[in-house]
């Protein structure tokens, strides 16, 4: 997420009550996850063994609970939960507005855009020029719509990230503050569900195709041309590359890469990164050849038995 404008980091450890550590002058651009951060943002990390790769990481500041001892140019903010400080900072400047019209208030929607019965549009939305959007959809906040994109009826885009901290004794859903950006082309079938980013944006990328009852979790950044069939599940945070072809009911688990030009045949389990241009299936998936061999050797046995 990006603020509208930056803030001094004194400022932001005023705010949520921490002791600052650096810098004090450094200004924050925005406030992100750590999978999600960017030169100039905030991020916070609570776990010890991460704090290697938060502070290796593009980030400025960082909300923590201990003292860190080699900083590697970064500043960091100490207080006692940096879950609940980061998630003050989300709230204050993305704060939750109700929607309470069809069309949210301060939206850019090009005079060409159809909007059939039913369809509601949230706060800050952009749509192009030509796209058209079938009943009774829901387009969350911030979301951006491209050109000639067009969304089949009772699909959902941008709701809540799926998202939650683990506590001792309970789940702290994260406020989600993210988008969903759908480039031009993009065609989206009927009942999909898209959520958006938890800090970041969901990014379905330009002439894109996506069959109905498809979901696409928090943070996916789906390529260009790709083609999805109907049942696909594919989990928060995973980047799918160009030209990918997934067939019906493949489910892809979260914070994965499936490289350009790789196809994924119908009801495959995909749990492993995926190589560039290779075609897989089986659960878990497997290189076609791969899969294959498996199953000849698995056919073999049970008639020995």
């Amino acid at each position: 997420m990006k603020l509208e404008i930056p803030l001094k980091v004194s400022h932001i450890a005023q705010l949520i009550g921490a002791r600052l550590v650096g810098d004090k002058d450094i200004e924050i651009t925005g406030i992100n996850e750590i999978h999600k951060v960017t030169p100039g943002d905030l991020t916070f990390c609570d776990l010890e063994k991460y704090f290697p790769r938060t502070l290796s990481s593009d980030a400025a500041a960082i909300i923590v609970n201990q003292e860190i001892q080699n900083l590697n140019g970064k500043v960091i903010l100490i207080c006692d939960d940096p879950f609940q400080a980061y998630e003050k900072l989300i709230k204050r400047y993305r704060s939750f507005k109700a929607h309470t019209q069809q069309i949210g208030e301060n939206c850019s929607i090009h005079p060409s855009v159809i909007l059939e019965h039913g369809v509601v549009i949230g706060h800050n939305v952009t749509i192009g020029e030509g796209s058209y959007i079938q009943a009774n959809c829901y387009i969350g906040d911030h979301t951006i719509i491209g050109k000639r994109v067009h969304i089949k009826p009772h699909t959902i885009i941008g709701s809540d990230a799926f998202y939650f901290k683990q506590y001792p004794d309970h789940l702290a859903k994260w406020t989600t503050a993210g988008r969903v950006l759908l480039h031009d082309d993009v065609y989206i079938g009927a009942g999909c569900t898209i959520d958006a980013g938890v800090s970041g944006d969901t990014v379905i990328g330009k002439g894109t195709k996506l069959d109905s009852q498809i979901h696409i979790g928090h943070g996916v950044v789906l390529g260009e041309h790709c083609l999805l069939a109907g049942q696909v599940g594919v989990g928060g945070k995973t980047i799918i590359g160009d030209r990918v072809r997934i067939y019906g009911q493949v489910g892809i688990a979260q914070n994965l890469i499936i490289e350009d030009d790789v196809t994924i045949n119908a009801k495959s389990g995909v749990n492993k990164n995926l190589e560039k241009g290779k075609t897989y299936f089986g659960i878990p998936a497997l290189e076609v050849a791969e899969k294959y061999r498996e199953i000849a050797l698995i056919k073999m046995m049970s008639k020995k038995q």
